[in-house]
């Protein structure tokens, strides 16, 4: 290999550790949820949730999901922020990112609160707020307009989730999509952190750039 190719390699490197390492800078109290080349921290089936290209990858663009599938963490939160990039393309075109919440036993699925992603009718649910096999239902969504305005469709859109006491907030791509107060006291106000690749037609989910900061 030219030793020039060799240099510039070297050189893209750096700049991406640099920009990694500014990154966190820039956002003092943030901790980094995913080393971006290994699953440690978090617990899941590894034929379904994989690391490629400095991102967590969930589901196949080839063959139908079988089912809900979540990759969680092992610490559970209560207060935070939480900021990550993430992705959706495919035909299936639904994911998502829970919180405050927790597995059922002896099952695949997770219940607790949901920041959605991808479409499902009537429209776009990008930075909406489901409640995952609990009330199932969507608690909050944002403007369909302004979400269509602000999506990257079929490429990286920044989130925002923040939670402190019974207010949830969401942004999408700073956009404010959600700010939704729990009146119900008995919802549980601390839990895992999943990442989500919903069953159905061929989809891919990706996750990077995964930090908190404990409020």
């Amino acid at each position: 290999m030219p030793a020039f190719r060799i240099g510039s390699m070297l050189m893209l490197g750096i700049l991406a550790m640099a920009d990694s390492h500014r990154l966190l800078a820039v956002e003092p109290g943030f901790i980094s949820l995913f080393d971006g080349k290994t699953l440690a921290g978090w617990e899941g089936k590894p034929n379904v949730f994989s690391v490629k290209e400095g991102a967590i990858v969930a589901g196949s663009l080839d063959k139908a999901i079988a089912r809900n599938e979540f990759l969680c963490t092992k610490k559970i939160y209560a207060d935070f922020e939480l900021r990550l990039d993430a992705k959706l393309v495919g035909a299936g075109d639904n994911a998502g990112i829970q919180f405050r919440s927790r597995r059922i036993p002896n099952h695949h699925e997770v219940i607790g609160y949901q920041c959605d992603m991808g479409s499902w009718k009537p429209g776009v649910i990008w930075g909406a707020l489901y409640d995952e096999s609990r009330r199932r239902k969507m608690l909050a969504e944002g403007d369909q307009q302004l979400i269509v305005k602000r999506l990257k469709k079929n490429d990286w859109n920044q989130l925002v989730i923040r939670c402190q006491g019974n207010r949830i907030q969401i942004w999408l791509n700073g956009y404010q999509t959600v700010d939704y107060r729990e009146k119900d006291a008995k919802i549980a106000a601390k839990g895992i952190i999943g990442l989500q690749i919903h069953g159905g037609k061929p989809s891919m989910a990706s996750y990077r750039n995964i930090r908190i900061k404990p409020l």
